[in-house]
């Protein structure tokens, strides 16, 4: 069972000022002249953590690492009055490329889980010639059904004790209705308490059910649990992108796939993921014929689970060995 490499420090670091008042923050670890691959991170508003330096090996890839507008170490933060108008996929993608363009790097592998595969996707079908492989793990393609399935009651059924926290912000009054927009209402409240605590809960929700197996909250999870300007920046800019569609048509990473056909790719899911289930794994798969689907029997959501991240590791160990 493949298992991380050693931990390492950044090279290079700074922050790129791409437009719109917003600086993200960039790293790169690894070998200088390796192969070059973009870890694209979850939420959206997850940020990146030093763990997930790991998956590559420092000898013979060029790790970068950015967090995405509004979260992690970019500037503005939500919680210090970052703009929500300018965070848009469209933006995060037009993100990704000048960063690409300031680190003088023609083309890199794409790696991403959760939303950092809805993400990555959507970069690599606008930019399909600067794409050399795509990783994914836990998939997520941003169709109403997903978000229903988990924001809106489908994944209560399978913990309903867990769901009493997610439901305890939002009024009674408010509760057989969409959810998403019910916290939509509470997230961007001028009463800061009340936002507060509609994003702890937020954020409690997902972190409690991403793993097969309950983790402490700090277990390499990548989310600062319990913290609350991770949980603010978590919630807030998730439930943005949620109420707007992620600012994609709705099945638009499926019916676009074609322009990726040709990218090679691993897909990584755990069979019992409740945040992004199978089902967007496999729909994925079906449609896009030259990636290979690892479903793991034995994990969740986490990336960090033993299975999903063997799978993980050896994909990129994989793709490196294809690029002597």
């Amino acid at each position: 069972m493949r298992d991380f490499y050693p931990p390492i420090e950044p090279h290079d670091h700074g922050h790129l000022d791409v437009g719109d008042g917003q600086q993200v923050y960039w790293e790169v670890s690894g070998r200088a002249d390796g192969k070059p691959v973009v870890f694209v991170h979850g939420g959206p508003g997850g940020g990146t953590s030093p763990e997930q330096r790991r998956f590559f090996d420092p000898t013979r890839y060029r790790i970068v690492l950015f967090d995405q507008r509004g979260c992690g170490r970019s500037r503005p933060h939500i919680a210090d009055g970052a703009d929500l108008s300018v965070n848009t996929t469209g933006h995060l993608i037009a993100d990704m490329e000048r960063l690409r363009e300031h680190l003088q790097i023609d083309r890199w592998q794409v790696f991403g889980g959760s939303w950092g595969s809805t993400l990555g996707l959507a970069y690599a079908q606008a930019h399909p010639d600067r794409v050399s492989e795509l990783v994914l793990r836990g998939i997520f393609l941003l169709r109403r059904s997903e978000i229903d399935w988990y924001y809106n009651g489908g994944a209560a059924h399978i913990y309903p004790d867990l769901w009493e926290s997610y439901l305890a912000p939002i009024p009674a009054a408010e509760r057989d209705g969409d959810l998403v927009a019910a916290y939509h209402r509470l997230l961007t409240s001028t009463d800061r308490d009340l936002a507060q605590a509609a994003a702890t809960a937020w954020t409690g929700w997902e972190q409690a059910t991403s793993y097969l197996l309950p983790k402490k909250p700090q277990d390499n999870s990548g989310m600062a649990a319990g913290d609350p300007r991770f949980d603010l920046a978590f919630a807030a800019i998730e439930n943005h992108y949620f109420v707007n569609h992620g600012f994609l048509r709705e099945g638009q990473l499926l019916a676009d796939i074609d322009r990726i056909a040709h990218i090679p790719g691993v897909i990584v899911q755990g069979r019992y993921d409740v945040v992004c289930p199978t089902r967007s794994a496999w729909d994925l798969h079906r449609a896009w014929r030259s990636a290979t689907l690892h479903i793991v029997d034995d994990a969740g959501h986490a990336s960090f689970e033993p299975g999903i991240k063997h799978h993980l590791i050896t994909a990129t160990d994989d793709f490196a060995n294809r690029s002597r």
